[in-house]
């Protein structure tokens, strides 16, 4: 089949690899200039599927209202938000219950862990090397944040998944970097679990795509989809001249949007395929509401710092040894190679291109409390990601109800730690297989 991937994400990216090594000829269009180039370009990398739950949970409502004020909040609201932002939070409010979130876990835990063994298969079937580090440790700073944790801590036993809960003496032989200055109550070690560089791991994977006969259309922007027998993709391409010519920004990373000068735009193209798969983030709404399917996607901002670590010939662990994540704060810490990238925060509502300090700020000062001066700060990279996310948490995988269109998409943050399951998952339906997953509540008609 002639199979189109719009969106080169690292859900794209497993998509086309997992089409390509099927027998597919695949064509992936990509606006911007390489893979991976948007939201999953600087996440904070962790894979850790006991951990992947819905953002619409009981109480959190509340929880969100007393954080709008906090200096070091892990959520932040915008001061003024459109109707569809307005819409999207009534969605999720009425998504905050407890039957709703049980269900919701359910589902993408199951694609989470069947994920990460897909991506352990990958890996290793085709020798894939990328930065990456085994465990995952949740430092609790009180005795209150293990309160707070032991409800997460009941579902990993409910899961079956390995897991320690330690005193602050076995969290500093773990990771012997944690500074002994900022108070530590304890921690829960999940050996595990683990974190990667998702930007590495889906060049990789293009070129293994690419050597299975898949095309890259970059630069290339999806105008519009007609479903069909035969879909049809309406295409507009700039070239490197053209971007020249028009002043288009080609800068990478997701916190800077393209500007075309559409008067002076070519015309844009056409092309038939056997099928369509819409792994495009937000923008997959814009391509699909025309045909009347209305997908509640909401941009959740992120942010990370990514900076190199020093060298300490005589304290060979300063800095992380794997991933972290301080759960008051709700922000990870992760090891990649010889640098170290600290990310969260959930912002909603404002633009990609303007960072809030603030947010910058609770990242520095995590950083600061358990790794203090293991990084050159004066040479970090800031980056800002809209994350797809839909009200009430899992992705949407199969068959749009639109002839010959899939889709793939609303992942949220979880997108890494979930990216290389839905690419199976979509192949196998593609192909007219059964998927090897309950699909139950991951398709479009949840939405409806």
């Amino acid at each position: 089949m002639r199979v189109a991937v719009i969106g080169a994400g690292i859900v794209g990216v497993t998509s086309a690899y997992e089409l390509a090594a099927d027998g597919h000829d695949v064509t992936v269009f990509e606006r911007r200039g390489s893979v991976a180039a948007e939201t999953s370009f600087a996440n904070a990398g962790v894979v850790a599927p006991g951990y992947v739950t819905p953002w619409a949970a009981p109480g959190m409502p509340m929880k969100v209202l007393g954080m709008l004020l906090a200096r070091h909040a892990p959520v932040r609201v915008g001061a003024t938000l459109d109707p569809a932002t307005l819409g999207w939070l009534w969605q999720w409010w009425r998504a905050c219950n407890a039957a709703t979130w049980s269900a919701n876990r359910t589902r993408m835990q199951r694609l989470a862990f069947y994920s990460r063994e897909r991506l352990h298969g990958l890996s290793a079937r085709l020798k894939l090397e990328y930065e990456r580090a085994d465990g995952y440790l949740v430092l609790l700073r009180e005795a209150k944040d293990l309160t707070l944790a032991r409800p997460g801590l009941k579902l990993l036993a409910e899961l079956g998944m390995r897991f320690h809960l330690v005193d602050a003496a076995r969290c500093r032989e773990i990771e012997p970097g944690l500074s002994p200055d900022t108070p530590l109550h304890g921690g829960v070690h999940l050996p595990d679990d683990e974190v990667g560089n998702c930007r590495q791991f889906a060049h990789l994977l293009r070129s293994e795509a690419e050597q299975r006969g898949a095309r890259f259309r970059f630069h290339t922007t999806v105008q519009r989809i007609v479903p069909g027998h035969t879909p049809q993709l309406e295409h507009l391409e700039i070239t490197a001249a053209e971007r020249t010519q028009f002043g288009t920004s080609i800068e990478s990373g997701g916190s800077v949007d393209s500007q075309r000068s559409e008067p002076q735009a070519p015309l844009a193209q056409s092309e038939v395929f056997d099928a369509v798969l819409v792994c495009a983030a937000l923008d997959s709404a814009l391509l699909l509401r025309p045909h009347g399917l209305r997908l509640p996607l909401q941009a959740v901002y992120g942010y990370s710092v990514t900076a190199p670590l020093r060298r300490f010939e005589n304290h060979p662990d300063h800095g992380p040894r794997a991933g972290l994540m301080d759960e008051r704060y709700k922000v990870a810490i992760s090891r990649l190679g010889a640098r170290v990238r600290v990310a969260g925060s959930a912002e909603i509502g404002g633009t990609l291109a303007r960072h809030n300090p603030r947010a910058i700020e609770t990242l520095y000062k995590v950083l600061h409390d358990w790794f203090p001066g293991a990084a050159h700060l004066s040479q970090a990279q800031r980056w800002k990601g809209a994350r797809p996310m839909l009200p009430d948490g899992p992705p949407v995988l199969g068959a749009s109800g639109l002839p010959g269109v899939w889709l793939n998409l609303g992942h949220g943050s979880s997108g890494w730690a979930l990216a290389c399951g839905s690419a199976r998952v979509l192949a196998d339906l593609i192909g007219g297989r059964s998927a090897a997953l309950d699909l139950e509540g991951l398709g479009v008609e949840r939405l409806r």
